[in-house]
C-alpha cells in the first residue's frame, strides 16, 4: 500500500524544498486565523516553487465566499481543505477539487463522510498537536479515502498507518521545531517514516 502525504502549515522556501524533495505528495498553506496563517500573495510566491505532481491545498475553516474567491484566484490551489458543511456555500472553480474536513465529535456523519470520494479525519481543534480517536479512524478508513490527520509525528506515523490502514496522513504541528515553524529534518524523518511503514505493511501482507 502507499500512502499519500501532505505536510501541512509550510510557510517558507526551506520547508517547501524539504518536503518536495523528501517525496511529499501534497503541501497545505493555512489560510486561517493560526501561527502558519499566510497571506494569500505570500503564498502564491510559494505554491510557484511547487513542481508538478505535487498537490497544492489551500486550508481554510469556515472562509466566507469572499475570502474564499481571493485564494482561489491569487493563489490557484489544486485542492481546497475546509469543513464538510462549508462547501453547501462555497463554489469551487474547474480544476480545484474538496477536501473535506470531519472532526472527532460525537455527532460526526459518517454515512456522509462514506459518500465522499476523499475526506479527512482530526481531532476536534486543528494545528494543536491533538490526535483522533485512532480506533475510531480504522473504522471510517474502509469508507472512504480517508487522510489521517491530528498528533502524528515522525515517531508515531508509523503506529498510526498500521492500525488505521488511512488512504493518506497529513502533519502540522509535528514536524515543527517551534509552534509555526518546520524543522526540514523532521519533514525528512515523517515522509521517510511513512515510506518504511509502506514496506512493512507490504511485507505483512
Amino acid at each position: 500500500m502507499r500512502v499519500w502525504v501532505k505536510i501541512c502549515g509550510l510557510t517558507n522556501a526551506e520547508a517547501l524544498q524539504a518536503a518536495i524533495e523528501a517525496g511529499a505528495d501534497a503541501v497545505g498553506f493555512v489560510f486561517v486565523a493560526s501561527p502558519r496563517r499566510m497571506l494569500p500573495g505570500a503564498a502564491a510566491r510559494l505554491v510557484a516553487q511547487v513542481p508538478p505532481g505535487i498537490l497544492r491545498v489551500a486550508v481554510m475553516r469556515h472562509p466566507l465566499p469572499g475570502e474564499w474567491d481571493e485564494v482561489a484566484r491569487v493563489v490557484r490551489p489544486d485542492w481546497l481543505q475546509t469543513e464538510a458543511g462549508d462547501f453547501r456555500t462555497l463554489q469551487l472553480p474547474p480544476g480545484i477539487e474538496a477536501l473535506p474536513v470531519y472532526r472527532d465529535l460525537p455527532g460526526l456523519d459518517s454515512a456522509a463522510l462514506g459518500r465522499e470520494p476523499r475526506a479527512l479525519f482530526e481531532a476536534p481543534a486543528s494545528g494543536t498537536g491533538e490526535a483522533p480517536d485512532w480506533d475510531r479512524a480504522a473504522r471510517l478508513a474502509p469508507l472512504t479515502r480517508l487522510v489521517l490527520a491530528g498528533g502524528l509525528t515522525p515517531e508515531n506515523v508509523g503506529e498510526a498507518i498500521r492500525r488505521v490502514r488511512p488512504w493518506g496522513v497529513d502533519v502540522s504541528s509535528g514536524v515543527e521545531s517551534t509552534r509555526g515553524i518546520k524543522d526540514p529534518e523532521r519533514v525528512r524523518a515523517f515522509i521517510a517514516a511513512v515510506r518504511r511503514a509502506e514496506q512493512e505493511a507490504g511485507q505483512d501482507g
